[in-house]
């Protein structure tokens, strides 16, 4: 674990995964059979924070967990993974919990049930000031409440932090929010969504044009998460696609949270945007060759090991 390094506090929610893995995602009114049923701790927040802390960066997660055993169960393994528990408070009533079903492909599905994540609320961000104070850069997410999401990304504004947001699940944003955000990164069904927005003839347009659309809303940075087809950064300007990693995907669950944790790791060790977008691409590609959420999540040996193998950038516009 680094020391001396100011922390990534991670804002966000804390669930517990139903996983469940059948050879297709089941269409509307379709029943499937499932060939594998397992229980993972998830939550993008927490998702993200893991992320952090075994890649050996110092992490502190905000949130809150509910007064019952996949409470317990959840703060214990997250204490375990050396993910900071300061900002975690307790709910009356249940955790957050996700149910997953994971296709043969690799692909899923997720349906989330917030629990005591629904209190995440401005007052929480209130409480835990001085944690967020302390931070090098902050993370948040969209499973939380969104007035607590706006209420953050004023106090980091304020207070000079850079906040990065990963708009998943996707849904419409005020604009004053989108203007307070120094890193957005969504997927690609997420950036289609943001774009579409910006302009309704979105079918043919490529990732510097979804880039730019977005970018008019406010965001400094984007960081496109184009999956199979690698990424795309757009920082003030400057516009570089990256190559995807070759490898066997087991299970795509939580390769943007892996992705999310390593990118903002890349920048707080003062990689520059590219390197920390490469550092990224690998800890994802890492991530779907493992089944689960947070047990996915690669060491910062690890990715390292796979950055030796020849791979890059193609193009610069």
């Amino acid at each position: 674990m680094l020391t001396g390094q100011k922390p990534i506090v991670v804002v966000g929610s804390i669930n517990l995964d139903f996983v469940t893995n059948a050879e297709h995602i089941p269409a509307v009114g379709e029943t499937v059979l499932g060939n594998n049923f397992q229980m993972h701790p998830g939550g993008k927040g927490a998702n993200q924070a893991v992320a952090i802390a075994r890649l050996g960066y110092p992490v502190q997660l905000v949130g809150r967990l509910g007064a019952d055993l996949p409470g317990k169960q959840l703060r214990s393994h997250l204490e375990s993974v050396g993910v900071g528990l300061n900002g975690v408070e307790e709910s009356e009533g249940s955790s957050g919990v996700a149910v997953i079903i994971v296709s043969d492909q690799g692909e899923n599905c997720i349906v989330v049930t917030p629990g005591a994540n629904a209190d995440v609320t401005p007052a929480l961000i209130d409480r835990h000031l001085p944690l967020i104070r302390e931070a090098g850069l902050v993370l948040a997410q969209l499973e939380i409440p969104i007035a607590t999401v706006e209420y953050l990304a004023a106090v980091c504004n304020r207070e000079g932090i850079p906040l990065m947001l990963d708009p998943a699940p996707a849904k419409t944003l005020p604009k004053e929010l989108l203007r307070l955000v120094r890193w957005f990164t969504p997927n690609e069904t997420e950036a289609a969504f943001y774009a579409h927005e910006a302009q309704s003839d979105t079918q043919s347009i490529t990732p510097a044009d979804t880039a730019r659309l977005i970018a008019a809303h406010g965001p400094q940075g984007i960081l496109l998460k184009m999956g199979a087809r690698g990424a795309f950064l757009a920082d003030n300007g400057y516009y570089e696609q990256f190559s995807p990693m070759e490898v066997q995907v087991l299970d795509t669950t939580a390769a943007g949270d892996a992705f999310n944790g390593a990118f903002a790791v890349g920048l707080m060790l003062n990689k520059p945007p590219s390197e920390s977008a490469r550092f990224a691409i690998a800890a994802s590609a890492l991530s779907v060759t493992r089944a689960g959420a947070q047990p996915s999540m690669p060491t910062r040996q690890e990715v390292e090991q796979l950055l030796n193998v020849p791979t890059g950038f193609e193009e610069r516009v």
